[in-house]
């Protein structure tokens, strides 16, 4: 076998982008209601539960499909599941634009669109799988999960501001035309595969979808990792969805909430961006996994206790630097531990925990005592940390990572 039988292309940065793009779309409709709740359930006459239901419903949605998604994938390709995706994303992203002050056909609408999410998310490994050599999947990963923090990001910052000069209706429209957009860009440019493979033969085989399932839950690492799925993504949710509340009680505001909401996803990106290349370089999943869970527990505990908002502030930061940096690491790990199982099937997995982990929020709200505090509850979670780093020990490089 020559050299030339694999190749590296400068399209594969094309592919990525446009499939980011249809990431940060889909993270902007999804939190697109949270921020404005309040005015939100006004402008409809609903209550604030029934606003939140518009977010939750992307969770709900993803935990049944996640699977026959996976098979989807697997089966006919990325670039047809995640264009079906795509464009179903901006017709019901404009639908829900177009319905008004009817939260009935709104809600529908939301569901529509919820339902598409897994043929997205389910991806994120497939496509580096199919355009990147091994030592960039774990970099290509973290961008694309770069995006969907800037999506969700966008979506927080843009939809209050824009809400102050237009209605709700209109803010909609605008993001479902700007996913139609995003589906039109991933139809036109991307490619299933390249015309020869990214790494040497052998490297790019999976098993059939249903013998790869089987395969992952055979390995015991894997399950670790879904186990840190679930309560890392819990805990950002969680923090994500009640941060407001979280401060409250120590007399900090609303605007200072969405500041260290901000500067949590600031980190966040930052942290998909800059630790990964570390783990492509030196071909090591474990030590970067550990680095991110150990040190997002600080970042915990500071915003439990901290009195002061400088000290709220990079208690936020670190911790969303820290947390989300140990998601695209982990998943281009789950990627190499189960292999022969197809990029899409270990992704589903780790995805359907991840949405899975909505249960958290909730017990985050049962946990809270009678003076409005959240303390107990990111100790739980603090101690939920310390538990996954106990399981990372346990989690050795693959061979196909060393």
């Amino acid at each position: 076998m020559t050299e030339k039988s694999f190749r590296l292309y400068g399209y594969r940065w094309m592919v990525l982008a446009v499939f980011m793009f249809i990431n940060l779309t889909i993270q902007m409709l999804w939190i697109a209601y949270a921020p404005i709740t309040g005015p939100a359930a006004q402008f409809y006459g609903v209550t604030d539960l029934q606003i939140g239901m518009l977010s939750m419903a992307f969770m709900i949605a993803f935990i049944p499909l996640s699977i026959p998604v996976s098979w989807v994938i697997d089966t006919y390709g990325f670039r047809w599941a995640v264009s079906l995706g795509a464009i179903l994303m901006g017709i019901f992203g404009i639908l829900r634009g177009l319905a008004g002050a009817d939260y009935t056909l709104v809600m529908w609408s939301t569901i529509g669109i919820a339902i598409t999410q897994p043929l997205l998310l389910n991806t994120w490994t497939k496509v580096p799988a199919n355009w990147f050599a091994p030592d960039e999947r774990a970099t290509a990963v973290g961008l694309v999960t770069l995006s969907s923090l800037v999506g969700t990001a966008l979506g927080m910052v843009l939809t209050p501001a824009l809400t102050e000069t237009m209605s709700i209706p209109t803010v909609q429209l605008i993001y479902g035309g700007i996913a139609a957009f995003s589906a039109v860009l991933f139809v036109i440019f991307a490619r299933e595969k390249p015309a020869t493979p990214p790494c040497p033969p052998g490297q790019e085989v999976r098993a059939l979808m249903l013998d790869g399932l089987k395969h992952a839950l055979t390995v015991k690492p894997f399950w670790m990792y879904l186990f840190i799925t679930f309560v890392g993504l819990g805990i950002f949710n969680g923090v994500t969805t009640w941060v407001e509340a979280i401060i409250r009680p120590r007399g900090f505001t609303p605007a200072d909430a969405g500041t260290l909401g901000a500067l949590m996803l600031v980190g966040g990106v930052l942290g998909a961006v800059v630790i990964p290349p570390f783990s492509d370089k030196q071909h090591k999943r474990q030590r970067y996994l550990m680095l991110g869970i150990v040190l997002a527990i600080p970042g915990l505990v500071g915003l439990a206790f901290a009195p002061s908002l400088w000290l709220l502030f990079v208690s936020a930061f670190a911790m969303g630097f820290f947390l989300v940096s140990a998601n695209p690491v982990g998943m281009q790990y789950a990627a190499e531990v189960t292999r022969p199982t197809p990029e899409g099937t270990s992704n589903g997995l780790i995805q359907l925990f991840g949405q899975a982990s909505v249960v958290f929020v909730y017990i985050m709200e049962a946990m809270r005592t009678r003076d409005g505090s959240f303390t107990p509850a990111l100790l739980l979670a603090a101690g939920l940390l310390v538990v996954c780093a106990l399981f990372i020990t346990q989690m050795k490089d693959p061979v196909s990572a060393a």
